[in-house]
């Protein structure tokens, strides 16, 4: 009896209930929108907060250098502190939102300062780099007056007001519009991800893509390209992305003569688009919606270009790279079973239900990605019986219905609960810039330079932008950009969408700034490769595509006008950054003295294709660059052979 309940109260238990509790909450919020988000995040964020506990603690002690019971210990305390917070909120929620706004009680501040106390605690274990920026923040926030400087000189508050403003305003910090997002849209696509987990439809992609890739040799790094385009659909994460697809992509690399170094980086490249790929698309775009008041499909219209380029730009440096790394030669590839064609097939006719709801139906996002998450795992079902009871496929025969629900259960709850935490430290990052000030006065400064020179306002802004980067996750760049830079770009006459999309491109590139990547962190570690190697390969790769940063100021239909517009925008940017891919990576001749002017010269027609402001001069450059790129292709090919040796994989 004894050790049947210690089975019924283990952890595995308490996190499947509560991430269970969570769903229906959830799914009963986005059919129904009772009592809007607002009362939503009041109420289910300590719910997910205590779920990111529990899986923190499951991976390993929160404080290994502490006793095992010191660990019990504390993880019961923070649980009931989330339970005090849910049952104050779920009581007075009312009272706190409406009639004690500025008049808060002893115990809402009690409140207020555990949850926000244990929300910077989790940050640290979970996100140092935030956390660190967080209490420098405070410090600014509460000793402002202390400054020499007269830009950041501000009066200071009091400490009850960086707690409030914190967590029981709900206009900003934890419980306000970041917080309300995670529980909201993104929790709400987090569904399609969750049962593709669940099901084991990722895996099943990624073998349908390694089949679609071909039997060439150098081929088979193309499995990373069109594997993390597909997962990217669902993942909105690079790092996420790197680790369901590398898994299976890296070693299958490694296995066909690819070095370490460069499977890891392809990984990586590809990967990255999972923050740019539709429907997804990561949760700066969701944040974009809501910045811009529009709907959600109006940002994925514009994403899917913007994707196309990235994803066949990554293709084609990937495809002449291996030209010159790998012999020509033809590789088996593997039979994939039905089952997996069957998941792969439902997988992309979900993600197109989805587009269907959203842009020709209209049906608005939740109940968008409501009903599609319901069509998904609802044919998923229905093949996990099928091949199990009626084909009585081997690959089942250890698999149950229930195994498979639990998991997308749980898989729902991790993705949701990380992302609430990462947005709930956010929050508290943007409400203490608002109460400072600093977001008013880094404008009006970008407002003066913009006054003198535009282009000097886009380069500042580039690179406060790849520095922001360079420490800390692509949400939090994009919500700092998306306060800082935009509107003074949009007094300066910059049209929204570019605004946004350029400060959105600038934090997916912050992701592979160096030293922090935490795609190419992920991809090397699977490849047992230098991680420093990885991310300068990976920098290569990429390195012609950050060029789309700058290109939809000269290219702009690409993201303000859908249609016809958006169409030939698309198309000339691609071929642009087709152009400079091969500049960098392909040959025309044999001699580099010969071939390298050819290459300058392609280079410096598709800068015009990119970068001019006219687009008589970029179509009639796109004219040459066009043939020159497939011209290129074909002697590249019939060059073959390494233009520079690469150490072989056996010696990594």
């Amino acid at each position: 009896m004894t050790d049947r309940l210690r089975n019924l109260l283990s952890l595995g238990n308490a996190i499947f209930v509560l991430g269970l509790v969570q769903l229906v909450w959830l799914l009963w919020y986005y059919y129904t929108g009772y009592g809007g988000p607002q009362e939503l995040v009041a109420r289910v964020l300590s719910i997910a907060i205590t779920l990111q506990i529990l899986f923190m603690y499951r991976q390993d002690y929160l404080y290994p250098f502490l006793p095992a019971a010191a660990n019990h210990v504390l993880v019961a305390l923070y649980v009931a502190i989330c339970a005090y917070a849910f049952i104050h909120f779920h009581l007075e929620f009312e009272e706190i939102a409406i009639w004690r706004q500025g008049t808060y009680t002893t115990q809402d501040f009690v409140v207020g300062l555990l949850m926000f106390l244990l929300v910077m605690e989790l940050s640290r274990l979970a996100h140092p780099a935030l956390f660190w920026v967080n209490l420098i923040l405070v410090f600014y926030t509460l000793y402002g007056y202390l400054s020499p400087i007269d830009f950041f000189w501000h009066p200071g508050t009091t400490f009850y007001r960086v707690v409030t403003s914190s967590t029981v305003e709900f206009s900003t910090g934890i419980y306000g519009i970041y917080g309300q997002l995670a529980l909201t849209l993104v929790a709400a696509f987090l569904l399609l991800a969750a049962a593709a987990a669940g099901f084991g439809a990722q895996g099943a992609m990624i073998q349908v893509m390694r089949r679609l890739a071909g039997r060439q040799r150098q081929l088979v790094p193309q499995t990373a390209v069109l594997g993390s385009l597909s997962i990217g659909m669902v993942s909105g994460s690079g790092s996420a992305n790197a680790a369901v697809v590398g898994t299976i992509t890296i070693p299958l690399m490694k296995r066909y003569g690819v070095p370490a170094p460069f499977a890891a980086a392809a990984e990586t490249a590809g990967s990255m688009g999972g923050l740019i790929m539709p429907p997804m698309m990561g949760v700066g775009a969701f944040l974009m919606s809501d910045f811009l008041n529009v709907s959600y499909w109006e940002v994925v219209k514009r994403g899917f270009a913007l994707a196309f380029v990235y994803y066949a730009s990554v293709a084609f440096a990937i495809y002449l790279i291996c030209i010159k790394l790998l012999p020509r030669d033809q590789v088996a590839t593997p039979k994939v079973p039905a089952y997996d064609q069957i998941r792969t097939a439902i997988f992309f006719s979900a993600v197109l239900f989805l587009l269907y709801q959203m842009g020709w139906a209209g049906t608005g996002e939740l109940l968008a990605a409501l009903y599609t998450a319901m069509f998904l795992f609802g044919l998923l079902v229905l093949a996990f019986l099928v091949f199990k009871y009626q084909v009585k496929d081997p690959t089942l025969a250890e698999e149950t219905l229930w195994g498979s629900i639990c998991k997308a259960i749980e898989t729902h709850a991790d993705m949701t609960s990380y992302l609430t935490l990462l947005l709930a430290t956010l929050g508290i990052m943007i409400g203490l810039f608002t109460v400072t000030g600093f977001i008013n006065r880094m404008g009006a400064m970008i407002l003066d330079l913009g006054a003198a020179n535009m282009v000097g306002v886009i380069l500042m802004a580039y690179a406060f932008g790849w520095l922001a980067g360079a420490g800390l996750p692509p949400t939090a760049t994009y919500i700092i950009g998306a306060i800082v830079i935009v509107r003074p770009l949009q007094e300066l006459g910059v049209n929204p969408w570019i605004a946004h999309f350029f400060v959105f491109l600038l934090s997916v590139w912050g992701e592979l700034s160096p030293p922090t990547s935490l795609t190419a962190a992920v991809s090397a570690r699977i490849a047992e490769a230098s991680f420093m190697r990885t991310m300068y390969e990976a920098l290569r790769i990429c390195a012609p595509i950050t060029l789309m940063t700058f290109a939809i100021f000269t290219r702009s239909d690409i993201v303000v006008n859908p249609g016809w517009p958006q169409i030939v925008a698309t198309a000339l940017m691609f071929i642009g950054t087709a152009g400079i891919t091969f500049a960098m990576f392909g040959r025309y001749l044999g001699t580099l003295a010969a071939d390298i002017p050819l290459r300058l010269g392609l280079a410096a027609l598709s800068f015009i294709v990119l970068l001019h402001p006219s687009d008589t001069w970029a179509m009639t450059a796109a004219v040459v660059v066009l043939p020159a790129v497939l011209l290129g292709i074909w002697r590249h090919v019939q060059l073959g052979g390494p233009l520079r040796t690469l150490q072989p994989a056996a010696a990594q």
